[in-house]
């Protein structure tokens, strides 16, 4: 069959629309995969990797299939793009079914995230990889000037990928949500797929059925249980009661995969958690008086910041970078935003701009397992120390796994170069060998004049300072400095081999 010359602005839109929308599923992707195994340097690692390869394998089978005729070409890469849309409409639902058994399957995270987005996100990139070396061949065969036509085609390529690319990032996670979002990409993968498959005259009954049945399954998953309460431009965040007593409210806030802290609301002085207990009476030990100011690297569900205000502490500062955490915990935690000055952005930019000075700096921010990079360098660590008092303490929630922790002396050594002091104190309950441990790290210009102290975690709970001796080895033997040059933390946080 002769299939009649198309419009050159007709397939560069085909080519734009299809590029817009494969970018769009790969930053869904990370929100998709965040409740199951966080949003970590491994996350997106293996989402580029697969995606990058989906579409490779796509453009080399679309350049098989450009070697037909027009007619047939068209006809396949219509197939291919309803392809794009069936595997993009149900890819909320196969992550469902398969994110147990394949993470069970491969107790090793990395290899268990890999695994999961090449199961769940290879095939939308492959289909959706098809369509440009097609269309980039009709354009240049159809064109009288066909250096120009070719150029047209990579240029819409590309511009289709930074639109999509910002679409997904500033506007349809946080407005619409990952099920919309994937809906409406299903939707422009099928309208495209009834074009080409009209454009070659090839359009049938069962490709209508199978648009319907894309259509069906991306409009199912918008009425499936939602992981996140709410999907924030940064988070996927989730308030879960776990009381006992419904008449004594208890909250979870989960942050991605990963529980961030649990308030009563009938006991705000209690933790609940080993880190915010520790954090909590730290503070206090080392505060050079009753009413300490404090600046505080994460926000959470607030509890600490909640206990402090109940016991009237001095003026707090609450660097958070994402408002709806803040709306949440002033909603579900039973924090008031008025007893603290709450500064939405980036906790190193804000220490940066304020030079205030604070009794007791706080750090509790994590991306996943692990403090984000720049968050744990000596240069971020000599802001802090321009902006204590003079004998005011930085304290750091540190989680690292017992029989490695190769983070933890890192950290200690990296702040040994900048503080005369550097304690670690943890729980003095025996850790479970090869499980993650909770530790603090204070800081300051002396060491707290207590070995120990017992706090409610929720049980009654001791925990002490690590022998310094101790700390001198692990740091010998196990530490590195890190800088904003070289902080591979993301690789120290790991279990042990």
């Amino acid at each position: 069959m002769v299939v009649k010359s198309h419009p050159l602005w007709l397939l560069v839109m085909l080519q734009a629309s299809v590029s817009a929308a494969s970018l769009v599923v790969e930053i869904v992707a990370g929100r998709m995969l965040a409740p199951y195994v966080g949003m970590s340097l491994y996350t997106w690692t293996s989402i580029i990797a697969v995606v990058l390869a989906g579409f490779s394998a796509g453009h080399w089978w679309g350049g098989r299939l450009a070697e037909r005729d027009g007619a047939s070409a068209l006809a396949r890469t219509g197939w291919a793009t309803l392809g794009a849309a069936l595997t993009t409409g149900a890819a909320l639902w196969l992550l469902g079914w398969l994110a147990a058994p394949v993470l069970g399957a491969l107790a090793h995270p990395v290899w268990g995230i890999a695994a999961l987005c090449m199961a769940v996100f290879f095939l939308p990139s492959f289909f959706a990889g098809v369509p440009a070396p097609v269309l980039a061949k009709i354009a240049v065969d159809d064109s009288i000037r066909p250096g120009r036509a070719l150029g047209a085609m990579f240029a819409s390529g590309a511009i289709g990928a930074i639109a999509g690319t910002l679409l997904a990032g500033f506007l349809s996670i946080s407005w619409l949500g990952t099920a919309l979002t994937l809906a409406l990409i299903t939707a422009v993968y099928a309208l495209a797929a009834v074009l080409l498959l009209a454009m070659a005259q090839r359009l049938s009954a069962s490709s209508v059925t199978a648009v319907a049945l894309a259509l069906a399954l991306s409009g199912a998953a918008l009425a499936a249980p939602r992981p996140c309460t709410v999907e924030s431009r940064y988070f996927c965040l989730r308030s879960v009661d776990v009381s006992a007593d419904p008449q004594s409210p208890v909250r979870m806030m989960v942050i991605d995969h990963l529980t961030h802290g649990i308030s009563a609301h009938d006991q705000p002085l209690v933790m609940f958690t080993e880190h915010a207990a520790m954090l909590d009476a730290l503070a206090r030990l080392r505060a050079p008086r009753a009413d300490f100011t404090s600046f505080f690297i994460g926000g959470g569900n607030y509890a600490v910041p909640r206990a402090f205000a109940h016991r009237g502490a001095g003026a707090m500062s609450v660097a958070e970078i994402d408002p709806a955490v803040t709306a949440m915990a002033a909603r579900d935690f039973w924090f008031d935003p008025t007893t603290a000055e709450v500064l939405h952005q980036d906790a190193r930019r804000a220490l940066l701009e304020r030079p205030d000075r604070y009794d007791i700096i706080i750090g509790d921010a994590f991306t996943d397992v692990a403090v984000p990079a720049h968050l744990v360098t000596r240069e971020f660590f000599e802001l802090v120390a321009t902006r204590l008092t003079a004998n005011g303490s930085y304290l750091m929630n540190v989680i690292d796994y017992e029989g490695r922790l190769d983070a933890l002396a890192s950290l200690a050594r990296t702040l040994d170069a900048v503080f005369p002091s550097v304690e670690i104190w943890t729980s003095t309950a025996p850790p479970v060998p090869g499980a993650r441990v909770v530790f603090v790290i204070a800081a300051g210009q002396a060491p707290t004049n207590v070995a120990s102290f017992n706090a409610p975690a929720p049980g009654p709970t001791t925990f002490a300072a690590i022998d310094p001796g101790w700390i001198a080895r692990l740091i010998s033997t196990k530490g590195m400095i890190l800088t904003d040059d070289f902080a591979p933390i993301d690789r120290l946080v790991g279990r042990p081999d």
